[in-house]
């Protein structure tokens, strides 16, 4: 394996982690400061926007040739964001600094896509994004395990202040660790040179135009993904709210994960490799999400929830594993080099 992919799987770990930090207590700090339910939707969508707004805006910076500071000024952001996120008291402040999060944190999601993209050949293209998504998933687990265990281990709460009643300093070390992250990318991210046919480059807001270049049956496939994200999004957003509402702690949220964590990396490791042999990836990219609605009925009718949700849940988990370094793969066959980018911006 290249030394570049090991490098960006590595980093892709370290920012799954830095990045899932406060996820496992946000239902319980929101419910804190007495903030009515409903704001934490309030809160992740905000966030979301935020998403929706920087991807294709870091997209079309890395495309210029500012990948790596693109990457920074994103991390950066996102660290304010969630420092004052958890600081700030008053929940309309929080509305705005989870924005400044969700579009500094789109900066290295989207364009470590892209940049897998450009590292790898054709052939193994499927192969080393099914492992990103793996190196991610990892993170997201043990960030998840982490933030709930400092959360609610009796030692790391002494240690750390990080009760029930201090669930701010959570997000304090988040962005704290989160500027390691970033002397991670400045010191071992390269640049890739990828050969461009327009040799004049466009001011920063006539690249937008470039959007309208993408292919149309990317275009089309990218509206379907949007039904795909909302049901993503509220299924696992829902489950962390869900868990909480049963009396669950932080720590059992952050437990959970890590074990879905697991199969999503086992799964992108040893199955989704097999699947790309199939040569059926559109076949697979619509059998999945027809599973997956079949097994999420399931686990939320059943009568016991939580065997439910440890067994059969896992179809989904396993799903959206195999799911999203298929439609990545698909997208970026039919991008145009140099628009790598801002091309996986749009999505």
């Amino acid at each position: 394996m290249k030394k570049p992919i090991i490098i960006a799987l590595l980093i892709y770990i370290v920012q799954g982690l830095v990045h899932n930090l406060g996820h496992p207590v946000t239902p319980a700090f929101v419910k804190a400061l007495e903030i009515p339910d409903y704001m934490f939707g309030v809160f992740y969508a905000t966030m979301s926007s935020g998403i929706v707004l920087g991807a294709p805006v870091w997209g079309i910076v890395a495309d210029r040739g500012n990948k790596k500071l693109a990457m920074i000024i994103g991390l950066m952001l996102y660290s304010i964001g969630q420092f004052f996120f958890g600081y700030s008291g008053n929940m309309y402040w929080m509305i705005f600094f989870r924005f400044v999060s969700g579009f500094g944190a789109r900066a290295s999601l989207t364009l470590f896509v892209s940049h897998m993209v450009e590292i790898s050949e054709p052939k193994d293209r499927a192969k080393h994004l099914a492992w990103l998504a793996a190196a991610l998933a990892l993170g997201r687990s043990f960030g998840y395990f982490i933030g709930g265990f400092i959360s609610s281990n009796p030692t790391a709460i002494n240690l750390l202040g990080t009760g029930l009643t201090s669930l701010e300093k959570v997000f304090l070390i988040q962005a704290l660790v989160n500027l390691g992250l970033v002397v991670l990318i400045l010191t071992f991210i390269k640049p890739v040179k990828i050969y461009k046919q327009n040799v004049n480059k466009p001011n920063f807001f006539e690249s937008f135009k470039n959007i309208k270049t993408i292919n149309k049956t990317v275009l089309i496939f990218l509206i379907s993904l949007i039904f795909m994200s909302i049901a993503f999004t509220n299924l696992s957003k829902y489950l962390d709210v869900y868990f909480n509402a049963e009396g669950f702690s932080t720590g059992r949220i952050g437990n959970y994960n890590l074990i879905i964590g697991i199969v999503a990396i086992l799964t992108s490791i040893f199955i989704v490799p097999l699947v790309t042999k199939l040569r059926k990836n559109l076949l697979i990219l619509e059998l999945v999400p027809i599973t997956s609605i079949i097994a999420v009925i399931y686990v939320f009718r059943a009568n016991n929830f939580i065997v439910a949700v440890y067994s059969v849940f896992m179809i989904f988990v396993i799903g959206k594993a195999i799911f999203q370094p298929l439609e990545q793969n698909f997208i970026a066959d039919h991008a145009k080099p140099g628009l790598y980018s801002t091309t996986m911006g749009v999505r």
